[in-house]
C-alpha cells in the first residue's frame, strides 16, 4: 500500500552565522544518554523529572549530529551543513502510545546549513504535518506542541547572547 501525504516544510533564514548558530543550538540541548533515563522504573512522573533535570531547552534533547557538510570533501571542498536529531523520548511515547507509526518521525530531523549567499539557514518538516498523517487527535495535539518548541528553539539559538 502506498499513501501520499502533504508535508509542511519550514525554512528559516538566520541572523547568526552557521558557526555561531550551531554552537548556540548545541549549547541549548543536552545530549540524550539512555542511561540518564531509568527505563526500568514504572513511574512516568519520575522519568519526566529525570529528563527535566537535564536542563535542556524546551525539554528537547540532542540524539545526534551528522556533519553532512564533511561529505563534500569527497568532491573537493567541505560545506557547512549539519543534520540534528532532536526530540524527547517521553514526548515520543505520548504519541506512540496512541499510534506506534509515530516512531517513524521521532526524533525529529533539523538541517542547518550555509546557503550559497553565505546566509545560514534552518530547515525542517513541521511535526504537526508529519504526525498529522496518522489522523489521531492525541498524536496531532502533541505534534503541534513540537511545532512551537522547535520554533522557540531556533529563535532562541539565533538571538541569544
Amino acid at each position: 500500500m502506498k499513501i501520499i501525504i502533504s508535508v509542511s516544510h519550514q525554512v528559516i533564514d538566520l541572523r547568526r552565522s552557521f558557526e555561531d548558530f550551531t554552537t548556540a543550538l548545541e549549547g541549548l540541548l543536552v545530549h540524550f544518554d539512555p542511561a540518564s533515563l531509568d527505563l526500568t522504573a514504572t513511574d512516568p512522573q519520575r522519568a519526566e523529572q529525570q529528563l527535566a533535570a537535564l536542563g535542556s531547552y524546551e525539554n528537547l534533547t540532542l540524539f545526534g549530529v551528522q556533519n553532512h557538510g564533511e561529505l563534500f570533501r569527497l568532491l573537493g571542498a567541505p560545506k557547512k551543513a549539519k543534520q540534528y536529531a532532536i526530540g524527547n523520548p517521553l514526548v515520543a511515547l505520548q504519541m506512540t502510545q496512541h499510534d506506534l507509526r509515530a516512531a517513524l518521525y521521532a526524533p525529529l530531523r533539523v538541517l542547518v546549513y550555509e546557503a550559497e549567499n553565505q546566509q545560514a539557514r534552518v530547515e525542517y518538516d513541521l511535526p504537526s504535518s508529519l504526525f498529522g498523517q496518522f489522523q489521531n487527535a492525541a498524536v496531532t495535539e502533541v505534534a503541534q506542541g513540537l511545532d512551537a518548541k522547535l520554533l522557540h528553539l531556533v529563535h532562541h539559538a539565533d538571538t541569544s547572547a
